[in-house]
């Protein structure tokens, strides 16, 4: 699985302003609500999901990266969006470190293999430190983006 066929294109953010967790996912969510991935009206219930996950144990992996998920009803397929917090943001993270780079990915309740899959994916991509930097330096969406569809083709290869 590629991270392009899940990430929506349109829900990517260079500059994250939120400071606190509960603020950063809701930023999160309203890129993809932006982009039209999810109705707005189903905004509150989209957190509480995703905050009832975190409560179970941060999504925040390590090497200043989260990937919070949790699965919903008001979504038909996998979704994905992208954010960067410049000064990173305390994220209960399992090393104690900020988090700068955040996947949040909602999945259809039914859905099991292409939420871990994505999830795998995900975390694979974001091994190479160079890459983390890289994308931590992007000055804009369109920068990122070109980023992760390079990275991607890169790894398909492998």
């Amino acid at each position: 699985m590629k991270i392009m066929e899940f990430l929506n294109s349109q829900a990517i953010s260079a500059d994250l302003q939120s400071k606190m967790k509960e603020e950063v996912i809701a930023e999160l969510v309203g890129l993809l609500i932006d982009a039209g991935a999810i109705d707005k009206k189903h905004k509150n219930k989209i957190l509480e999901v995703l905050m009832a996950r975190e409560a179970l144990g941060s999504t925040a992996i390590g090497q200043g990266i989260a990937i919070p998920h949790g699965k919903s009803e008001f979504v038909k397929k996998l979704v994905g969006c992208l954010g960067i917090c410049r000064k990173g943001i305390d994220f209960d993270s399992l090393d104690g470190e900020p988090v700068y780079i955040f996947f949040l990915l909602i999945a259809p309740m039914d859905s099991v293999g292409p939420h871990l899959k994505a999830l795998a994916r995900i975390s694979r991509l974001l091994k190479d430190k160079y890459f983390r930097e890289s994308l931590k330096a992007s000055e804009d969406k369109k920068m990122l983006l070109k980023l992760i569809q390079q990275e991607d083709g890169h790894l398909a290869k492998l």
